[in-house]
């Protein structure tokens, strides 16, 4: 039996556990504590397809900064974490892909609950590639309160480009 990628073992747990009464809820804090920097937010998965993510994050003490709004970087964490569950749920099991490069434009002071999105175009994996991939952030009120670009490196998983 050939083993499966991690990227497809998240969208078999996806699969299995969001249709299930707090299954969502299962698999956000699964996430969490596998990636425990991206757990440090708590995020919340509501939605998750090949090509799709919509994560949610809940202002609380944890993640504000002096101002009393959400901190730039956690707001960056869920943009990345967003942007990569939608992205690398496009691959094959032969592939592999990292993160090179971050980028994120500020809108509005960020308070409340948070809803990023993000949809990312299928990823070609045959040959070691770039993909620029936005995930935007609203609040409650469905205002932007940022938006921001990761650059995933794409390549087969036998080659040693990432």
């Amino acid at each position: 039996m050939a083993k499966s990628s991690p990227y497809t073992r998240i969208r078999e747990m996806w699969d299995r556990l969001s249709p299930l009464p707090g299954g969502k809820w299962l698999f956000s804090k699964a996430l969490g504590f596998s990636v425990p920097y991206t757990g440090s937010i708590t995020p919340r998965v509501l939605e998750l397809r090949p090509g799709y993510a919509r994560v949610e994050m809940n202002d609380r003490r944890g993640v504000r900064n002096h101002l009393r709004s959400i901190h730039a970087i956690a707001l960056m964490n869920l943009a990345e974490v967003t942007s990569g569950l939608a992205a690398t749920t496009t691959l094959p099991d032969d592939a592999k892909a990292i993160v090179t490069r971050l980028s994120i434009d500020y809108v509005k002071k960020a308070r409340g609950r948070l809803t990023a999105e993000c949809t990312a175009a299928p990823m070609n994996a045959r040959e070691e590639r770039e993909y620029d991939v936005e995930a935007v952030i609203k609040d409650a009120a469905g205002d932007v309160v940022a938006r921001a670009t990761a650059r995933w490196r794409v390549a087969p998983s036998g080659t040693g480009a990432t």
